[in-house]
């Protein structure tokens, strides 16, 4: 089971996904997050600690020198994609900077699993999230779930993590429900918007191996 935190933006948080085992750390860089950071600040995060989780970057239609100013401050392992990004334009950031692409992609029916076809090629994981309400301002990390049952029995085409309105409370039963290798958790595990609780992080890490 691949456990992701997401959107770290202070130390406590930080040391608590790496001292729990977190698989993968997530830095937010949309500045309409309340999770945003700066390259200079996801750095010197990042710094705390060497090696342990592998670092992923939240982008949202990202320019090329937004990735690049990026990682010219911190290495990362994923770059996210978490916007309007098309096939197209994934496999152009993948040839260029030659980090693995994960693409988020909104669920709410079963036709927006029919989607990730085109995705398969040009990307190494998808991260699927509940899709955002019309009045969001943000296309993820808006604590909502979609149905788990969507995605049971269904065959996605390459690794995949499950996102959205996950908690310590449910994700055993998203994880059963849904059949998914991995979850992703932010809001979920805050005390306040993005304000991780470090007790939140180990008890959904916890919970999302079976412990």
């Amino acid at each position: 089971m691949i456990v992701k935190i997401c959107g770290l933006s202070e130390a406590e948080g930080f040391d608590a996904a790496v001292a729990e085992g977190a698989d993968l750390v997530g830095f937010v860089f949309f500045p309409a997050s309340p999770r945003a950071v700066t390259p200079a600040q996801a750095a010197a995060l990042s710094a705390r600690h060497a090696g342990g989780p592998g670092r992923t970057g939240l982008f949202v239609d990202p320019s090329d020198d937004a990735i690049a100013a990026v990682l010219a401050a911190l290495p990362l392992d994923i770059l996210q994609l978490h916007g309007g990004e098309t096939p197209e334009r994934c496999a152009a950031i993948r040839a260029r900077f030659g980090v693995p692409v994960m693409k988020a992609l909104g669920v709410a029916t079963p036709a927006d699993l029919d989607g990730l076809a085109a995705y398969a090629p040009t990307v190494d994981r998808f991260l699927l999230d509940a899709k955002p309400p019309p009045e969001a301002t943000r296309p993820g990390g808006n604590a909502l779930a979609f149905d788990w049952s969507l995605t049971a029995g269904r065959a996605i085409p390459r690794p995949w993590l499950l996102a959205g309105g996950l908690t310590p409370g449910n994700v055993a039963e998203a994880v059963r429900i849904s059949g998914a290798p991995g979850v992703d958790v932010s809001s979920g595990v805050e005390r306040g918007h993005g304000e991780k609780d470090p007790a939140l992080i180990a008890a959904f890490i916890r919970a999302a191996r079976g412990g």
